[in-house]
């Protein structure tokens, strides 16, 4: 990734003090890896949730998911600890690095499955044409789809740049 900056022309301060250019440089540093630890606190904070009966508000829609998306193979409490134990370990390899493209492949389904219920169950989510508080809760899957993306292209080697306008 690239921490250079183009220095500002209507300063005339160097690029290396330019108070812009030096946030950039550290943005371009950090932005990421902050990303990327952020994203696993969230995931791991809801899949410990999870593993105690009844603390995840998500709960029902996880069982109704999880029953609906493995045809009745899996469902009740086991789909729930299931969930738990995969957002669990999602969450520690975007924190620690460790098994990351593991992990990242992992989330990538697990994506699937948490915003399916905006298919799966659309008129549960939208009864009056306006999204109850479980389809707000999917919605936000959304966002860390795309914090997905920008984390899987740097663990492949992708070379993120910031543009040169």
């Amino acid at each position: 990734m690239s921490t250079t900056a183009p220095a500002r022309q209507s300063t005339g301060v160097p690029a290396r003090r330019d108070p812009v250019a030096v946030a950039a440089r550290w943005l371009a540093a950090h932005g990421i890896q902050a990303l990327q630890i952020s994203l696993g606190v969230v995931v791991l904070a809801f899949g410990v949730l999870k593993f105690f009966p009844g603390a995840s508000p998500a709960e029902p829609l996880v069982m109704r998911t999880v029953d609906a998306l493995t045809l009745g193979l899996v469902n009740g409490q086991a789909a729930v600890t299931l969930t738990a134990v995969m957002e669990t370990f999602i969450g520690l390899t975007l924190i620690t690095g460790i098994f990351l493209r593991t992990g990242l492949v992992v989330l990538a389904g697990a994506l699937a499955g948490m915003m399916s219920p905006l298919v799966l169950f659309f008129g549960d989510m939208f009864p009056d044409g306006t999204p109850t508080l479980e389809a707000q809760y999917v919605f936000k899957d959304i966002i860390l789809a795309a914090a997905v993306m920008v984390i899987g292209a740097k663990a492949l080697g992708a070379r993120l740049e910031p543009s040169r306008d």
